[in-house]
């Protein structure tokens, strides 16, 4: 159950009794919360909390009894979001607006601990937020799994994190935390120094995951060899095959993944290759067609430009908010296959809805750091960070994966 955590009592961790809404500046409403009666922070900001996955982890916080304040650019359309939030009346929360400036958001972060950010496509929206993380003194976690901009946050931004004891660890979602847990499974069974993993779901991409899969079209996608990057073919498709299905399905490097990186220089793992996609072969189509034609039509394009085209495309694609998973039919698979010379493991995630799945990772990595250390500081990956067999154990707990190991 979210609530059984078993940490130490502190203002951060105690339960509110009241919603605060606010536009702005702290304005309780009703009666106050312990955070209202002192003054102090809640301990937890949502950026982004307008959007699809922000709402989620907003249900999530609640469920975990931890405050927070849902912050974005406009108060009206985060309170018609919080609004929507299974049981929202008891959680304790409030609503910041700010203009998303660097100088704001340190301000708004300030005496918190925790910066969750949904506030995508991260490799244009992402190098403010963390910034302001940083000099508020705020572990960053958040939901892109941009390579480009996950392989930024490692080279920049990691030494600084670990300098003040604190955590920046991008894509703590399903996308691809899941994997990541999955192949440190592989890893405990045997000598492997191999990995391959395909991460694919199905459901409708909302605004900003269709913004953020045309957005990283331009990028150069990498996978690891003996401990190198080496670039994927630009614009290839890839037939996998899945457990649980009998067609073959289409997967892309899509930007590269997360994987890659975090396995660079591990003491293990030599070679790390990472695909994925959506379960809906037209969809995927379509996305494989989009790249092959960025190639020949959009790259000679001055930089403005190509961006501009392909966020007209991702519109077209997605240009409002989907509705409630169903999680009877938003299925979602991870698989992991580790190779040594003479070992062999496979661990296959079966779950369902992935981003519901991405609002319980953030909340239960969220209410951890409010209530404990993050198992390492500085750049890591959601597995480093709290415990591979936690993230498989709480996705499980709340009925949304099962991991299955074969070696």
């Amino acid at each position: 159950m979210a609530g059984r955590t078993g940490c130490e009592p502190h203002p951060s961790c105690l339960r509110g009794s009241a919603v605060a809404i606010v536009s702005g500046k702290s304005v309780g409403a009703g009666i106050p919360s312990y955070f209202e009666a002192t003054h102090m922070k809640r301990p937890v900001v949502v950026y982004g909390a307008n959007g699809f996955s922000g709402r989620l982890i907003a249900e999530f916080l609640r469920e975990y009894n931890t405050p927070f304040i849902a912050a974005g650019r406009s108060a009206a359309r985060i309170k018609d979001v919080m609004s929507h939030v299974p049981g929202i009346e008891t959680a304790d929360f409030e609503i910041v607006e700010t203009d998303g400036s660097t100088e704001e958001l340190v301000r708004l972060f300030e005496g918190s601990k925790v910066v969750c950010n949904t506030a995508g496509p991260f490799i244009y929206n992402g190098p403010r937020v963390i910034e302001a993380a940083l000099k508020s003194g705020c572990h960053y976690i958040d939901i892109g799994g941009e390579q480009t901009w996950v392989r930024e946050v490692a080279e920049k931004w990691g030494e600084k994190f670990a300098t003040k004891r604190l955590l920046a660890a991008p894509a703590t979602a399903f996308m691809c935390a899941v994997s990541d847990a999955a192949a440190r499974l592989c890893l405990e069974t045997g000598t492997i120094d191999t990995l391959e993993t395909v991460t694919m779901f199905k459901g409708i991409p909302t605004f900003g995951s269709a913004q953020t899969i045309f957005a990283v079209i331009p990028t150069d996608a990498y996978y690891l060899e003996q401990n190198r990057y080496k670039p994927w073919p630009r614009a290839t498709r890839y037939e996998v095959a899945i457990p649980g299905y009998l067609q073959v399905q289409l997967a892309l490097a899509w930007g590269g993944f997360p994987q890659p990186v975090w396995f660079k220089n591990h003491f293990q793992v030599a070679n790390v290759r990472s695909m994925g996609g959506l379960l809906d072969r037209q969809i995927m189509e379509g996305v494989a067609a989009t790249e092959k034609m960025y190639e020949e039509q959009i790259r000679p394009l001055p930089r403005a430009e190509q961006k501009t085209k392909l966020a007209e495309m991702a519109n077209a694609v997605q240009g409002g908010t989907p509705p409630r998973e169903n999680l009877h039919d938003q299925r979602t698979i991870d698989v992991v296959v580790g190779r040594g010379s003479r070992d062999y493991a496979q661990c296959v995630v079966f779950g369902t809805g992935c981003y519901r799945q991405t609002g319980l990772i953030q909340a239960f990595a969220a209410h951890h750091l409010v209530c404990a250390a993050p198992r390492k500081t500085g750049f890591a990956s959601p597995a480093e960070a709290f415990g591979h067999r936690e993230i498989l154990r709480v996705l499980e707990e709340h009925g949304l994966s099962k991991a299955r190991l074969v070696s």
